[in-house]
C-alpha cells in the first residue's frame, strides 16, 4: 500500500467546463483529458441523464501544479461540496494573496488571509462553485 495516491474527484452539477476554465485562470490548471457524455464509447442507460447532458462533461482529468484532480458534471445531481476543503500551499504571502483573491472572485471568504501561529499567511475561501479552499504559506 506504499504507492497509494488520493486524487480528488469533484462533481460540479452541470458546471464542470465553467469550473475548469475558472481554475485555469485562477490557478493555472492544465486540462489533460476531457470526455463529454456524447463521446462515450458506451452510451448511458436510458433516463440516467437529464435532457441536454449529452454535451456535459462525463470525465475530466486536470492538474494544478503537480497535483492531479478529476472532475465531472455528474448525472444531474445537485452536487454540493461538504465536509472537506482543498488545501493549497503557496510559496510566499504575495502568491497566497494572488491565489486567494482569484479563488474568492464570485465566492465567499470564510477566514480572511492573515498571519497565524502556524503560518505567516493563512485564509479560507469558498469559490463560486462551492469548493472550499484553505490557502496557506508553510512556516
Amino acid at each position: 500500500m506504499k504507492n497509494l495516491k488520493i486524487e480528488p474527484y469533484l462533481f460540479f452539477g452541470g458546471r464542470c467546463k465553467e469550473a475548469l476554465k475558472f481554475y485555469q485562470k485562477a490557478l493555472g490548471a492544465k486540462v489533460d483529458f476531457m470526455m463529454l457524455y456524447k463521446d462515450s464509447p458506451e452510451p448511458m442507460p436510458p433516463d440516467r441523464l437529464p435532457k441536454g447532458y449529452e454535451n456535459k462533461v462525463m470525465h475530466a482529468t486536470f492538474r494544478i501544479g503537480q497535483n492531479i484532480l478529476m472532475g465531472s458534471d455528474g448525472c444531474g445531481e445537485d452536487d454540493t461540496f461538504r465536509g472537506f476543503s482543498l488545501s493549497i500551499s503557496a510559496g510566499t504571502p504575495a502568491e497566497a494573496k494572488k491565489i486567494f483573491t482569484a479563488l474568492a472572485k464570485g465566492g465567499k471568504v470564510h477566514v480572511p488571509l492573515a498571519k497565524t501561529f502556524w503560518s505567516p499567511c493563512f485564509g479560507m475561501v469558498q469559490d463560486k462553485f462551492g469548493m472550499g479552499w484553505m490557502v496557506t504559506v508553510q512556516a
